[in-house]
């Protein structure tokens, strides 16, 4: 049911098709995050429109509401929120070591309180698997512990947990129907992330992702764990890199060997009136676009950048009207996931290497930071 191969390869970057039950996914692949079961500010249409083909739905905010069961009991995810292509569930355990309030973990799992309600919950791999199978995604994630990096100590006992977790994870899954991915761990520390992707790559999961990244580390310290990582993962199934969404750390990403991505930063940066663009991120509050009657990006093809101007667009989020979200969601998403075609077709006709530095020095306004910035826990 969940197939994976390799069509095309330009030194460590490659193509491949990931088969599943909702739709061959082709990497590598930008992934949108629907973390309340919905894309902020778009539609399924308008997903589907933007070329969107994997979305991202998360398991701790969905079991507080509505709940796993009642979405079981409508149908599954799938039905419930009406996207019909492959969806993607990570397992909770960011959201709780990130989001919850008075959390406390021991080796069985995560005993937190809501940050809706304040009312208690336990979080255990076994828990979260039951979750993420009454949801019914495509793509599941093993239980894992997301800890400080620069705890070296107990990076080493969140890392062993997380193995002994996703151990569990394993035993604790029973639907042939949904792929579940072991998740690295081992903060930016060489040695713990090296032996941390050993460990997970000899579970024989069919896909694999590296967590605890993008957490507040540098972008140097990113891709050199990145470096450590991509060459002990296995071939033969797709590597996922959960939580990071900036065009320069996609690039830098399909370049060592990453697969599978998702991010909120499309959409998070839309809502506070941000567009990327060839001259760099845009804020489209400033004056300046008052009377600018260029589009966002006239390369662009979406809806966004057919049919508006940047004066349009300030006109819109100064009169705080809605649909300003919208359309700047629009063209973020599209955005990355033409990002993501290019970077494709370049791997395909073998001018990946060549088309990197232009790719980098195009996208480089729009980084604005050094840092990695933490938008996973920022809904």
């Amino acid at each position: 049911m969940f197939e994976f191969s390799i069509t095309a390869r330009a030194g460590r970057a490659r193509c491949g098709i990931f088969r599943t039950p909702h739709g061959d996914l082709l990497t590598p692949v930008f992934a949108p995050v629907g973390t309340q079961a919905t894309v902020k500010a778009l539609t399924p249409t308008q997903l589907v429109e933007i070329g969107t083909t994997l979305v991202l739905a998360n398991t701790y905010h969905l079991y507080l509401r509505p709940g796993d069961e009642l979405i079981r009991d409508l149908g599954g995810l799938h039905h419930f929120m009406q996207w019909h292509g492959p969806l993607l569930t990570d397992s909770g355990g960011f959201q709780v070591f990130s989001l919850a309030d008075n959390r406390k973990i021991d080796n069985e799992g995560v005993t937190f309180k809501s940050h809706i309600d304040g009312s208690l919950h336990r979080f255990t791999p076994e828990k979260s698997i039951q979750i993420q199978e009454n949801l019914g995604a495509d793509i599941i994630m093993a239980f894992d512990e997301c800890a400080d990096p620069t705890d070296r100590s107990y990076t080493r006992i969140a890392m062993e947990r997380t193995h002994r977790w996703a151990e569990r994870s394993l035993r604790a899954h029973t639907r042939s129907d949904q792929a579940l991915f072991g998740i690295v761990q081992g903060g930016i520390d060489p040695e713990l992330r090296a032996e941390s992707a050993r460990f997970i790559a000899s579970l024989g999961t069919p896909g694999i992702a590296i967590g605890g990244l993008s957490v507040g580390e540098t972008k140097e310290e990113m891709y050199a764990t990145l470096d450590v990582v991509m060459p002990l993962l296995p071939e033969d199934r797709p590597r996922y890199l959960m939580g990071v969404g900036t065009p320069e750390d996609l690039i830098e990403g399909v370049r060592r060997g990453v697969d599978m991505f998702d991010c909120v930063l499309p959409t998070r940066l839309a809502r506070h009136h941000a567009a990327f663009s060839p001259e760099g991120r845009l804020n489209l509050m400033n004056a300046v676009y008052a009377r600018d009657e260029r589009p966002i990006d006239a390369t662009c093809d979406c809806y966004t950048c057919r049919t508006f101007s940047r004066a349009y667009l300030r006109h819109l989020i100064m009169a705080k009207e809605l649909v300003a979200g919208t359309l700047l969601s629009i063209h973020n998403v599209r955005a990355l996931i033409r990002l993501m075609e290019a970077m494709r077709a370049a791997i395909q006709d073998g001018s990946f290497e060549a088309q990197v530095p232009r790719w980098l020095e195009q996208w480089q306004g729009n980084a604005k930071r050094h840092a990695s910035t933490p938008w996973r826990n920022q809904v």
